[in-house]
């Protein structure tokens, strides 16, 4: 008898365990980013049973300080800045080289309709909260740390915080968090493939469950600001170098949404060479404004009728990237104005630098 006490029981935890790892699949893609990102969630949310967990609650902790740090000290100056400073912007938003830093593109361009992200690191499978997930938060923070510092993210480091969570891997959990933390509902995530004519189709839904990371592998979040306005962020996984960014579609993607304007922030100076002169010219050629440290498109690269307005401090890049000062800048930063806020590599504010460049005799959309 006792025995089988023993078995119902089993049986009965195993069924509420099976319950609630059920409810929690059926969770909304805006309640797991709040989860993630620290924020309630309603309750009457499959999810509404983690808040009191002190894991979930030591996370919401660090999130809830380093943001208002973060916000304080950083992106209130930057949307100031944008807001003086950048005019005209377009509807669509072209950031390369980013990774998932939909952080700084929101702060700099918020009023961008469609944001279009590229970067080597993978999609990753969409998230899930389960019981589990709790012993992957650090892994997840971890991963933000310098961008939640220094404006950037390291690449490896997030690579190898990322790959060792085996839930919250790729770059969809850091995407869910800042689109929360900025204020934003997730309405509808949809993982995509890029098809060589710049379509994309999306891809079997199995992949939940494990890694997406075939070259031009995307994903496609729609969300909605406090006003009700839709919005949309495309973050791709591709190689931008020449030949890789021929064979994947983004280009023809991408101009389907053109004219747009760019963002580039410690692009590793790699349009500075001369294996990535097809996505520097198409950048050139479809961006109606480009906002960028000196580590994006090379001042000769410029061709054309442009304008150009200096922030900061133009100094020597780090020695990681030899053969990429450029004396003309040096000359054009000699009076710029002061930035108040640090970005890129040189994430001090004395020693930040930025550019604005506006294609001159162009009509632009309001």
């Amino acid at each position: 008898m006792l025995r089988g006490i023993k078995i119902a029981l089993f049986a009965a935890a195993f069924t509420l365990a099976a319950l609630n790892g059920a409810a929690a699949a059926d969770a909304s893609a805006n309640d797991t980013a709040r989860l993630l990102a620290g924020m309630t969630v309603s309750s009457n949310s499959p999810l509404a049973r983690y808040a009191n967990d002190p894991a979930w609650k030591q996370h919401a902790q660090y999130f809830n300080t380093a943001w208002k740090k973060l916000d304080d000290g950083q992106l209130t100056k930057v949307r100031a800045w944008a807001d003086a400073n950048i005019k005209n912007p377009q509807d669509t938003l072209y950031y390369m080289f980013s990774g998932p830093d939909f952080l700084y593109a929101d702060a700099f361009f918020p009023k961008a309709k469609t944001y279009v992200l590229a970067g080597l690191e993978a999609v990753g499978p969409i998230p899930e909260i389960n019981d589990r997930t709790r012993h992957w938060l650090s892994n997840l923070r971890s991963s933000m740390n310098t961008v939640l510092n220094f404006s950037f993210f390291i690449t490896r480091h997030m690579r190898d915080q990322l790959h060792d969570s085996q839930q919250l891997n790729g770059t969809l959990p850091i995407l869910y968090v800042f689109l929360a933390r900025a204020g934003y509902e997730i309405r509808d995530v949809t993982l995509i493939q890029l098809v060589s004519d710049g379509s994309t189709k999306p891809v079997d839904h199995s992949l939940r469950g494990r890694a997406f990371g075939k070259a031009g592998s995307g994903v496609k979040i729609d969300f909605m600001d406090a006003g009700g306005t839709a919005r949309t962020l495309y973050y791709f996984s591709t190689d931008l170098s020449d030949p890789g960014v021929k064979k994947t579609g983004l280009l023809p993607f991408c101009e389907k949404l053109a004219p747009g304007d760019s963002f580039l922030k410690s692009a590793s100076y790699l349009m500075h060479g001369y294996n990535f002169d097809t996505i520097r010219d198409f950048l050139v050629e479809r961006s109606r404004t480009v906002v960028q440290d000196d580590s994006g498109i090379p001042l000769r690269a410029f061709k054309g009728d442009w304008s150009f307005r200096p922030f900061g401090n133009y100094l020597y890049p780090l020695g990681i990237f030899p053969n990429t000062y450029q004396p003309k800048l040096k000359e054009m930063f000699a009076k710029a104005p002061k930035l108040d806020f640090g970005v890129g590599y040189r994430h001090r504010p004395n020693e930040s630098n930025l550019m604005i460049a506006v294609k001159n005799n162009v009509k632009l959309s309001q």
